[in-house]
């Protein structure tokens, strides 16, 4: 089953309880939080404080995305905070597998994510020990991006190198997924889509939410 995930780094903060329930009221599978701290990546969002604000009141699960420097020092903050499922960049962290190990034994799902100019062979040892991998469509940073069309290539390369090395690995994919490339993303191999601007930028959101969450089902059609 394909899955919703709309990222709140394109939510209004101001009306972000609401924002969120109505993604929830539409059939979104999970939420998504982007965290930056300004060093790995050019700017700055938010910590486990607002995750866990979110968890009192959300009945979905956490997807924290950590674009941070020392992940290790955190993981456990988040997970504490609420997020079941944690990805970590294999471009900064160098000891990926006991990472990943951490995050499983504190409970989460564990992924790996993998930038737009990184080769896929990075990922050839260590999905052996992830349960996802997310692949970034755009240059991580910043919220409303266009999607780097390449990536349609590299989500079904991905797709095959998980296929012969871990097939139980889902493929996360994250940044300028909107309603015009949705469907195309989800049959190129993709499991889990985050949205963000093309979510949380419509005027009625629980109607958006349940619009891609419908185009994710009849992709699956297809």
């Amino acid at each position: 089953m394909k899955l919703l995930a709309p990222s709140i780094l394109s939510a209004d903060f101001w009306r972000l309880g609401e924002q969120v329930m109505a993604c929830v009221e539409g059939g979104a599978d999970l939420i998504h939080f982007d965290v930056m701290d300004g060093h790995f990546v050019p700017n700055i969002t938010f910590g486990p404080v607002l995750l866990e604000s979110i968890k009192k009141h959300c009945p979905l699960p956490l997807d924290a995305h950590l674009m941070i420097e020392n992940p290790d020092k955190y993981i456990p903050d988040f997970i504490k905070a609420g997020a079941e499922m944690v990805s970590v960049h294999v471009e900064n962290t160098p000891h990926i597998h006991r990472t990943l190990e951490l995050i499983k034994s504190l409970g989460a799902k564990a992924g790996v994510v993998i930038n737009p100019g990184t080769p896929l062979s990075a990922l050839e040892e260590v999905v052996h020990y992830a349960d996802f991998v997310l692949l970034m469509s755009v240059n991580p940073g910043f919220g409303g991006q266009k999607f780097i069309q390449r990536s349609i290539e590299r989500l079904r390369k991905l797709k095959a190198l998980l296929q012969d090395i871990n097939p139980s690995v889902l493929i996360e994919i994250d940044g300028g997924i909107k309603e015009d490339n949705i469907v195309e993303v989800a049959k190129a191999g993709a499991d889990i889509l985050v949205v963000g601007s093309g979510i949380f930028h419509s005027e009625d959101i629980k109607a958006q939410t349940n619009k891609l969450k419908d185009m994710l089902i009849f992709s699956e059609a297809l």
